[in-house]
């Protein structure tokens, strides 16, 4: 069993399924209501555990119910949380998200107390972090928290996983950039990071070659439907999506994440971290919810098998 070690946010994620997303100024009636773990730190960190490795989970949740939740729904995963920290001024955060009948979504983040996750809480989880196979990370915490839990787990040699979800608004330090050993955009994040509009494969290729020039030492970029971009700096690969009939793609990207980096931790290549994060991502799209969509290995390598 592998260390990973998943710093990121915490969210409770309150879905409506509707027929149609709304547009500006609409009320739509919508349909079923679930209430469900979120927040792609945590959705990442169930992924990981659920394909069954160790899992540490760094954030910070507010003192408040949905708090408790979180940290009770992780322990029945196994993950530790003893670096979940509680923030007494700030609330948890909670994610408002509709889902039309196509499955696609539109997805409104208060961040709360995942706001405040600070340096000093990285540096309690720091014998966590420099003893990880893999650091995993996203963009729903502070930056300057991410770029600092970066450069700690780079400079005692542990390989570094960024997801830059959701999309910076500025672009990111090259110095972030070269702790990393894997960043993982879909197209907007990538074409966000690039200044490059990756439409299709030949601009995703310049995208990752962009991207490996700013000093990542491997990209993938996820293109939905048209599958995964791999880059090492050699080879340039394209791993094809698995077809199925989505539901619900709210954490499918999270869900990919989390198992690509516990593959990875396993000593296995990138690309067949990439072949089983697909089939991962794929299940969970069959499924409602985030954290409760996320399949175990066995569940992955049943699909494997069909």
């Amino acid at each position: 069993m592998k260390n990973i070690v998943v710093i990121g946010s915490s969210n409770t994620d309150m879905v409506v399924k509707t027929s149609h997303l709304p547009v500006g100024g609409e009320t739509v009636l919508g349909g079923d209501f679930f209430m469900n773990a979120g927040g792609k730190g945590a959705n990442q960190a169930v992924a990981a555990a659920r394909y069954g490795n160790r899992v540490v989970f760094v954030a910070k949740t507010g003192n408040d119910l949905f708090g408790e939740q979180v940290r009770a729904s992780m322990k029945e995963d196994g993950i530790v949380t003893d670096y979940v920290f509680v923030d007494p001024e700030h609330p948890s955060g909670v994610a408002l998200i509709t889902v039309n009948q196509e499955a696609e979504n539109c997805i409104v983040v208060a961040g709360g107390a995942n706001m405040y996750l600070g340096k000093e809480d990285i540096d309690k989880a720091h014998d966590e972090i420099v003893n990880a196979n893999v650091v995993l990370m996203q963009l729903e915490t502070p930056i300057q928290t991410v770029e600092y839990a970066a450069h700690m787990a780079a400079e005692a040699g542990v390989r570094v996983i960024l997801n830059p979800a959701p999309a910076p608004a500025e672009p990111l330090n090259k110095a972030l950039i070269r702790d990393l050993y894997l960043i993982t955009p879909n197209r907007s994040e990538a074409s966000r990071l690039t200044g490059i509009d990756v439409k299709d494969m030949e601009s995703a290729q310049r995208a990752a070659l962009a991207l490996y020039d700013m000093g990542a030492k491997n990209v993938i970029i996820t293109l939905g439907s048209e599958g995964s971009l791999v880059y090492d700096g050699a080879m340039m690969m394209r791993v094809e999506a698995v077809k199925v009939e989505a539901v619900d793609t709210t954490a499918a990207g999270d869900t990919y994440n989390g198992v690509l980096a516990s593959v990875i931790a396993e000593g296995k290549s990138l690309i067949d971290a990439v072949h089983e994060a697909t089939i991962a991502g794929a299940i969970s799209v069959t499924r409602m919810g985030a954290q409760p969509a996320a399949p175990t290995r066995e569940e992955i390598n049943n699909f494997k098998k069909k």
